[in-house]
C-alpha cells in the first residue's frame, strides 16, 4: 500500500511517540538542518528539556532550560503546578523560550528566557508580569517585528471554561511586552472550553493562529485561524477542529491529540509535533501526554494534518532530511553511578539542589533518609525518571540498614502527593528488616504486603505488565528463581484520569525517615530499566 503523506524516500516509518512517556505540550524549532523541542516539566527539576534531532523522529536530549535555583522557585508548588507549557523559538542567532510558572508561594508567572546554544547556559528569567495566564508563544515576523500570544480565561466568559487568545508586541532588545493588547481568538466552536496553546506562523502572505481546544483530555482537539494582518481579525478554518481523536472512541489506542506546533524542512516539508496518551487495561494512560510527530499538507490554503490517515498512527514515511539522522536512543537503560553527575534524564522534586552523593561511595548512589516524604508538597529524596513502556522492568540493587520502622529506602513510582506506590526495605521494629509495599491513593496510605528480610544487600524489581505492578525482591548475587514476588498492584490509581493532574508517572529511588531525624543512608549501586518483550 502507499504511505500518506511525508515523502522521505527511506523505507523505515515514523514510529510514534517520537518521545514516549510524560513529555507533554511539544514545542518545535528549525535552525538550518538542526531541530530542537522542548516539553512542560511542571514540579519537576532540572525543568524543560531541551531535545536535538535532524530528523524529527528520533531526538537526543542535549540540555535543561531551568537547571540552578536562581532561576525559579518550584519549592512550594503543588503536583501538576509549577512549569506550564513553553515554546522554543530561534531569531538571529538566539534562542529564546517562554512559558509559564503556576502555582506556589514564589514567583510566579509568564517568563522569557535566552541562549545562544541551545544545550545552554541559559538566562535567568526575564518575568513579563503583564502577559495574563498561560501558553505564551514568540512570532518573530519577516518585517522585524516580533510578537508574544497566550491564553486567559475569558472575563466576562460566556460560558465556563471559555478562553481568550491575546496578542502584544515584543521587544527582542528589552525582552519586554509593548503597544497595545489585541484579542486574536476564543475557540473554533461555540461552547468550547480551553483554546490554549496558541502558535502564530506566516505562510504565503498570510498569518495563520494554531490552537488547542476541548481541555487536554479525551477531547483534546488542534484548530486553526487565519488572517490577512497579525493582529487580525482571525477566520476559522470551517473544518475545525483539523486534528482530533475524541471521535475514535475511548479505546482507541491514542487518546486526547492535541497542543500542536508546526515547523518545515530544509526540504519544504511540514510537519507537526502535538500531545497524545496511550490509554491500556481500560482508561488508564500511565505514561502521561507523550509526543507524537505527523505530517502536514496544506490545501486550499489550510493545514491538513496527517492527510490520508487522520490519526497518530500514520504509518508515514520519514521527513526528508539532509543530513542523516542519529539513532534513536536506547530503550534499555542501566545505570552504574559512576559520572559526577547523574544522568540528566533523571529528574528530582521540585529542588535544583543535590541531595543525594556519587562520592561518599564511588560507583553508588547515596541517598540520605530524609524527612519529606512523596506524600507531602515538599522536597523528598526521590530522583526518578519517566516511565515510557506500558511493560517494563525496573530495578536496583540497594544497600541499607533501617534502624526504626519509619525508615525506608528502595523505589517508588510517582504520580502525585496523593498517588504512589513504594516497594522499600525498612525497620521492623525488633532490630531487624523488613521489605514493604506501600500504596497512597486519593491521598490516603496502605501498608498492602511486608515480609521479613535478612541483612545486606537485596535487588528490588517493579515488573510493570500494563496496569499490573508486580513488586518483587531477592538478595543480591542470587539466581532468578531467588527472586519472590511480594504482592502485584494494580496501577490503574496512577493515571491521571483516576488521580487528576496532568503527569505521567516516574519511577527510581527513593528514601525517607517519615519527619523523623536520620543518620541512616541507603547507597543504590545500580539502577535497571528494561521494558519487557512483546
Amino acid at each position: 500500500m502507499s504511505l500518506p503523506e511525508g515523502t522521505g524516500e527511506a523505507a523505515a516509518t515514523v514510529a510514534n511517540p517520537v518521545l514516549p512517556g510524560c513529555h507533554p505540550d511539544p514545542s518545535v524549532c528549525r535552525v538550518g538542518a538542526d531541530y530542537y523541542l522542548v516539553t512542560s516539566t511542571f514540579e519537576y527539576f532540572p525543568g524543560i528539556p531541551v531535545f536535538h534531532s535532524r530528523d524529527l523522529v528520533h531526538w537526543r536530549p542535549v540540555g535543561h532550560v531551568l537547571d540552578r535555583p536562581s532561576q525559579v522557585d518550584l519549592g512550594t508548588v503543588a503536583s501538576s503546578e509549577g512549569i506550564f507549557a513553553a515554546t522554543i523559538r530561534h531569531h538571529r542567532g538566539r534562542f529564546y523560550v517562554v512559558t509559564t510558572l503556576v502555582g506556589g508561594s514564589g514567583r510566579g508567572g509568564t517568563f522569557v528566557v535566552t541562549a545562544t546554544d541551545p544545550a545552554g547556559p541559559w538566562s535567568d528569567p526575564v518575568w513579563l508580569d503583564d502577559a495574563p495566564g498561560i501558553d505564551p508563544s514568540l512570532f518573530f515576523d519577516d518585517d522585524g517585528r516580533a510578537w508574544c500570544t497566550g491564553t486567559r480565561l475569558a472575563e466576562p466568559g460566556e460560558w465556563e471554561g471559555q478562553t481568550d487568545v491575546w496578542l502584544r508586541e515584543f521587544d527582542t532588545a528589552e525582552l519586554t511586552l509593548t503597544g497595545p493588547e489585541h484579542l486574536l481568538w476564543r475557540g473554533a466552536l461555540h461552547g468550547a472550553v480551553w483554546a490554549e496553546g496558541p502558535h502564530l506562523y506566516k505562510v504565503d502572505g498570510r498569518y495563520y493562529l494554531l490552537a488547542a481546544e476541548g481541555g487536554t483530555e479525551h477531547r483534546h482537539a488542534v484548530s486553526v485561524a487565519r488572517a490577512d494582518r497579525v493582529t487580525g481579525p482571525y477566520t476559522g478554518n470551517p473544518a475545525n477542529p483539523v486534528f482530533t481523536h475524541r471521535h475514535l472512541g475511548r479505546d482507541f489506542p491514542v487518546v486526547g491529540v492535541g497542543h500542536a506546533d508546526l515547523v518545515r524542512t530544509a526540504a519544504g516539508e511540514w510537519w507537526a509535533v502535538l500531545l497524545g496518551s496511550r490509554p491500556y487495561g481500560g482508561y488508564h494512560p500511565n505514561l502521561g501526554r507523550e509526543t507524537f510527530l505527523v505530517p502536514v499538507r496544506w490545501e486550499d490554503d489550510w493545514p491538513l494534518f496527517a492527510p490520508g490517515a487522520g490519526t497518530t498512527l500514520g504509518p508515514f514515511r520519514p521527513p526528508v532530511v539532509a543530513a542523516p539522522a542519529g539513532g534513536p536512543h536506547p530503550d534499555a537503560v542501566r545505570d552504574d553511578f559512576d559520572g559526577p553527575r547523574p544522568d540528566p534524564r533523571w529528574n528530582q522534586v521540585r529542588t535544583a539542589e543535590p541531595f543525594w552523593s556519587l562520592t561518599a561511595r564511588p560507583g553508588s548512589l547515596r541517598l540520605p533518609l530524609g524527612p519529606a516524604t512523596l506524600a507531602e508538597v515538599g522536597t523528598p529524596c526521590f530522583l526518578g525518571r519517566r516511565q515510557q513502556h506500558q511493560d517494563v522492568a525496573v530495578s536496583a540493587l540497594v544497600d541499607v540498614e533501617p534502624r526504626t520502622p519509619l525508615e525506608w529506602a528502595g523505589l517508588a513510582v510517582r504520580q502525585s502527593e496523593a498517588d504512589h506506590l513504594v516497594l522499600a526495605v525498612a525497620g521492623d521494629g525488633r532490630g531487624g528488616r523488613r521489605v514493604l509495599a506501600a500504596v497512597r491513593t486519593g491521598g490516603e496510605e496502605h501498608l498492602v504486603a511486608q515480609a521479613p528480610l535478612p541483612s545486606g544487600p537485596v535487588v528490588l524489581r517493579i515488573h510493570a505488565e500494563g496496569r499490573r505492578y508486580g513488586l518483587r525482591y531477592a538478595p543480591a548475587g542470587a539466581g532468578p528463581d531467588a527472586e519472590t514476588e511480594l504482592t502485584a498492584v494494580d496501577g490503574g490509581f496512577l493515571s491521571s484520569p483516576r488521580a487528576g493532574g496532568f503527569l505521567g508517572v516516574w519511577l527510581g529511588p527513593y528514601a525517607t525517615a517519615h519527619g523523623a531525624p536520620s543518620a541512616t543512608v541507603a547507597d543504590i549501586d545500580w539502577f535497571d530499566y528494561r521494558p519487557l518483550a512483546p
